[in-house]
């Protein structure tokens, strides 16, 4: 067989059949269905529950901040709470800072 009649061969053999482009898109569908379903959600209502303890919070609860600092409560403003971290020493954080000492 030379060269000329292997290209005429491979020319006129049909070429290979592909998937439906549907099975792709359902493959797609599923796979951000099932990131969504085991990362996205349980972080959401992770970050829901930690923001309704940190709403709960009041003067004289226990508190740990994000840099590791426990403290009392001592005043809560709209945007950050005063902390007592030992006696006469007290230091303004952001709400978005502090977590609960059970936390």
């Amino acid at each position: 067989m030379n060269l000329q009649s292997l290209f005429l061969l491979q020319a006129t053999q049909a070429p290979a059949k592909t998937g439906s482009p549907w099975i792709s898109i359902g493959m797609m569908v599923l796979l951000v269905l099932v990131f969504w379903l085991f990362f996205i959600r349980p972080q959401s209502k992770k970050q829901k529950e930690v923001q309704k303890q940190r709403d709960a919070l009041a003067v004289g609860d226990n508190v740990l901040t994000a840099g590791g600092i426990r403290g009392t409560i001592r005043e809560v403003s709209d945007s950050y709470f005063l902390i007592e971290i030992d006696k006469n020493v007290h230091i303004r954080i952001e709400k978005t800072s502090v977590y609960p000492a059970n936390y």
